[in-house]
């Protein structure tokens, strides 16, 4: 039923303490790490027309708790739960209902649901009229699941919904969601129930063509069907665009897709190369990186035109102390170009999670530890020590200047300078003062390269 009464909706995302826009030591460069809001987005852009949707990110505003929004939305993932409950508690006790979406409210509901009047699971197009319509007519229930998403019937976004000079790009967009693989310690493809899906490449243009020259795919793994992306890739070309997207490690293996990519405008992808040891791969039952050569891959990448910004999770059961070492030496032979590097969190709704949760190696449910930056399991071939520092260490020996400045006068032989100047640099700078933030650099000092050697 559609109701015509207009309606007041508030958006939030939580942050942690660290990144909210009122912290005293709130880390420079962080704005680096801001791209637009594209689930909020779609939550808005899916709303009735009823319905005057405003968006509040905690990196960018506070929390304003004198709203007179008639329903609060908060969308969060596992790290930003406690935060989450406390807004939502807070609201309730003011007589406001409260919905919830995202990862975490997803995988656990039951647990969410005791701070909240409702939870989106899953996607939020399909879910959000509903929502409000029973809302509007007194009868919100307290879960909402529906089919995945069709992809051509996404919702037009209105960008000016967000603080465009907040985030280091709003021209942000999907292609496709999903993702096929079953990697034990992933989330996204259990959010999306292992299923790759496509845009329309007419609608994925039509979109492309309202953006600036430079955009960001927020795609799980923009080459997953490789046809797809060849398509997209040829159309997009005379649109004379500069992207940057996620991947799998396989376009290394597809000199055609690579070159494609690279002519379309792409310059960079995130990949998660996750670890150097097959054993691990297998382990974690990450299919797509079985028998790659790294250092091969790394070249025919790079020999495209296009940078790396690579993944790697250490604490694998696999895992001993010289993986630190071993890793870092690998990250200079191949000149990546930027690092991601955390230590293993296994994840709500995560085969990983449910494993080690049985096995009683789990060693804190408190969701704000969930972060990448500490350690939550119990690891089989070195002590929670060794994880901790090891990865510090390893942090503060890619960020170091020396470091910084030796990859990127390589980086010039083989990337264009804009996207050397303006994006490789930047977010190393920006990384090495997320990490000083968290204390990596400090707590890198207490570690050798192989063992602990303070604490």
């Amino acid at each position: 039923m559609y109701n015509s009464k207009q309606l007041r909706f508030d958006l939030i995302n939580p942050t942690s303490p660290l990144w909210r826009v009122k912290a005293k030591q709130r880390p420079v460069n962080s704005s680096v790490f801001r791209f637009s809001m594209l689930p909020s987005l779609y939550v808005a852009a899916s709303m009735p027309l009823n319905v005057t949707t405003r968006i509040i990110d905690e990196d960018v505003e506070p929390v304003d708790f004198n709203t007179d929004a008639d329903l609060i939305g908060i969308s969060f993932m596992t790290y930003n739960a406690p935060r989450a409950y406390e807004i939502a508690d807070r609201f309730r006790s003011m007589g406001k209902k409260v919905i919830f979406g995202g990862y975490h409210p997803t995988f656990m509901k039951e647990e969410a649901i005791q701070h909240a009047d409702a939870i989106c699971l899953g996607e939020s197009e399909n879910n959000i009229p509903v929502m409000i319509d029973d809302f509007m007519n007194g009868g919100l229930k307290p879960f909402y699941k529906s089919e995945l998403v069709d992809l051509k019937k996404l919702p037009k976004l209105n960008r000016e919904l967000i603080r465009h000079n907040a985030y280091v790009t709003t021209n942000a967009m999907q292609a496709t969601r999903g993702c096929i693989y079953k990697c034990a310690f992933c989330s996204v493809a259990a959010f999306n129930r292992y299923r790759i899906r496509t845009r329309p490449i007419g609608q994925v243009i039509e979109e492309l063509k309202g953006l600036g020259r430079s955009v960001l795919f927020m795609d799980d793994n923009i080459g997953l069907n490789r046809e797809y992306a060849k398509e997209l890739f040829k159309v997009m070309k005379p649109l004379g665009k500069r992207w940057f997207s996620q991947c799998g490690i396989k376009i290394a293996e597809d000199e055609e897709l690579l070159r494609l990519a690279f002519e379309s405008g792409c310059r960079g992808l995130f990949i998660g190369f996750e670890s150097l040891s097959q054993e691990s791969i297998a382990n974690w039952k990450k299919q797509c990186n079985r028998q790659t050569d790294y250092l091969q891959a790394a070249k025919n990448i790079h020999k495209a035109g296009i940078g790396i910004f690579a993944g790697f999770v250490f604490g694998s059961d696999k895992d001993n102390p010289d993986v630190f070492s071993n890793t870092f030496d690998f990250l200079l032979e191949a000149n990546i170009e930027v690092l991601q590097s955390t230590r293993l969190t296994p994840f709500p709704g995560t085969p990983l999670f449910n494993k080690m949760d049985k096995e009683g190696r789990i060693v804190t449910k408190d969701w704000s530890h969930y972060d990448f930056f500490h350690v939550v399991h119990t690891p089989l071939n070195m002590d929670a020590e060794t994880l901790h520092y090891g990865t510090a260490w390893l942090q503060r020996q890619f960020y170091a200047y020396k470091s910084i400045a030796r990859r990127v006068r390589k980086a010039f032989s083989y990337l264009d300078t804009n996207t050397v100047t303006k994006v490789m640099l930047p977010l190393n700078l920006g990384y090495r003062f997320k990490l000083s933030a968290y204390g990596a650099f400090q707590m890198g000092r207490a570690f050798d390269g192989k063992n602990v050697i303070l604490v």
